[in-house]
C-alpha cells in the first residue's frame, strides 16, 4: 500500500532545468502537477473498484471502500493546499510595494 502524501517531492527536481526554468519554479510547479496526477489515478483507481464492485465481479467492498476513501482523502488534501495557495496570493496582492 502506498501513501500519496510520502511520495511527493519536497525539494525540487533539477532534472528540468534544461527547460530554462528556475530550480525553485521547476520544482514548485512539478510538485503540484504530480499531486495533481496522484489524485486523479486515485480516483480513476477508485471508480475501477467501485465499478467492479458494483458489477459483481469479485471486487470485496473493503477494497473499494479504501480506495473510495483513498481518493477522498487526496482530494481533501489538494483543496487545502490549492485554498493555502489563493490565500498566499491574496495576501501577496494586498502587499504595498
Amino acid at each position: 500500500m502506498t501513501n500519496p502524501i510520502s511520495n511527493l517531492r519536497i525539494l525540487p527536481d533539477t532534472s528540468g532545468i534544461a527547460s530554462g526554468r528556475s530550480p525553485r519554479e521547476w520544482g514548485f510547479v512539478e510538485t503540484l502537477r504530480g499531486a495533481m496526477n496522484q489524485a486523479e489515478q486515485l480516483q480513476s483507481a477508485a471508480d475501477t473498484k467501485t465499478a467492479a464492485l458494483l458489477e459483481g465481479s469479485g471486487m470485496d467492498v473493503h477494497s473499494a471502500m479504501i480506495a473510495v476513501e483513498k481518493a477522498d482523502l487526496s482530494f481533501q488534501l489538494m483543496m487545502q493546499v490549492r485554498n493555502k495557495i489563493v490565500a498566499a496570493y491574496q495576501e501577496i496582492s494586498r502587499m504595498q510595494f
